[in-house]
């Protein structure tokens, strides 16, 4: 029997019971029941200041942005743009490491360490997070991309992964990724204060963020497109691409089936460190997969995915259990919030089996 989702009242007693208990300053919670936004809230302070976080106020989007732009490619390779396993080498007119000048480094990212193992990556390797690459090519000691294993062997979250997969995409097949993602997604879900670059009229109601100390940071107006995590949004907005997505709106069922599809099994114990050791066998979480820009994962409600977005101010996740489609999205600006995620998603969509264990590498809300 599916869970019943609580009402508005319900999920507002939760949210604040979980900034009470975290010390969070803002918290936004909307609840998808069978592909539908069955309620959207926001509570606490945006900024120093103390005006109120609302269900309009723009937030940082973070990770959330790659599954997005796992939906924006499943839509390509629908159309007969590209095919997600096509060699990015048949979209680029040049080699992938020829494109080293300081303009496209500063962009997207630095290539020319890399060796010919480059003609491997495809969308669906980029968008598994097997590329082989670190999470980003600036924390290498030379600041530049290397391949840590073949493309395509196992999972390591890469955002430079996506980048790379972006540059294709811009580069190879003249799109505009984030003009791309406002016609096909944004505009089409009615998400008008969402975009993958910042905008001046944000500013009216912006989220500023607080850290784990306190202190706050002001809200980063991203100048650039950045498939890996660039976007802004809104609570409201991103509900009505949750519920979109989980709906399959603007896809084939094939097409939206495979976005959240088992690609690749996921062998860690954890998320991040990177490029930590697999587990044994044994050890691994079986039902633990890539999907296109999410992960996929098995619970008691059946099939799930989820995709988290994190930094030093921002929490969010995003929760759906396929059969039922119900889904819970939390966005926070502050990054205290996050350990009380996995009991807000429990309490809402009930027991779903949701690896935050992996997601965090601990146990959300035990002791630390």
């Amino acid at each position: 029997m599916a869970h019943e989702v609580p009402n508005a009242a319900a999920v507002e007693a939760m949210a604040r019971q979980a900034m009470a208990s975290t010390g969070a300053r803002g918290l936004a919670i909307a609840v998808i029941d069978d592909g539908q936004v069955a309620s959207v809230g926001a509570w606490g302070e945006r900024n120093e200041a103390g005006d109120p976080l609302t269900t309009d106020t723009v937030m940082y989007g973070a990770s959330l942005t790659k599954a997005v732009f796992g939906y924006l490619v499943a839509q390509l390779e629908e159309e007969g743009a590209l095919g997600l396993d096509q060699s990015i080498a048949d979209m680029l007119p040049r080699p992938l490491t020829d494109y080293h000048t300081p303009d496209i480094v500063n962009r997207y990212a630095d290539w020319s360490a890399l060796d010919e193992r480059w003609r491997q990556i495809t969308p669906r390797i980029a968008l598994t997070h097997s590329t082989g690459f670190a999470n980003f090519g600036f924390t290498e000691p030379d600041e530049k991309l290397h391949f840590h294993f073949d493309p395509g062997a196992r999972f390591a979250y890469s955002g430079d992964g996506l980048i790379t997969l972006q540059f294709a995409l811009e580069e190879g097949l003249g799109l505009d990724v984030g003009a791309e993602a406002q016609r096909r997604i944004f505009d089409r879900f009615g998400m008008t204060n969402t975009s993958l670059i910042w905008r001046p009229d944000f500013g009216v109601n912006l989220a500023d963020g607080w850290d784990a100390e306190g202190a706050v940071e002001p809200h980063d107006e991203r100048s650039r497109v950045r498939a890996a995590g660039s976007m802004d949004t809104t609570i409201s907005d991103f509900a009505s691409f949750a519920a979109a997505y989980v709906r399959g709106d603007g896809l084939s069922a094939a097409s939206r089936a495979g976005l959240t599809r088992p690609l690749l099994p996921i062998t860690t114990h954890s998320q991040f460190l990177t490029f930590q050791s697999e587990l044994p066998v044994e050890q691994r979480r079986a039902d633990l997969a890539a999907g296109l820009g999410v992960v996929v994962f098995g619970g008691p409600q059946g099939h799930g995915f989820f995709k988290g977005g994190h930094n030093n101010t921002t929490a969010n996740t995003w929760l759906c259990v396929e059969a039922t489609r119900d889904c819970v999205v939390i966005l926070s600006n502050d990054v205290r919030a996050e350990p009380a995620f996995a009991g807000l998603v429990q309490a809402i969509l009930g027991d779903t089996g949701a690896p935050y264990d992996w997601e965090y590498g601990f146990t959300p809300n035990a002791p630390q």
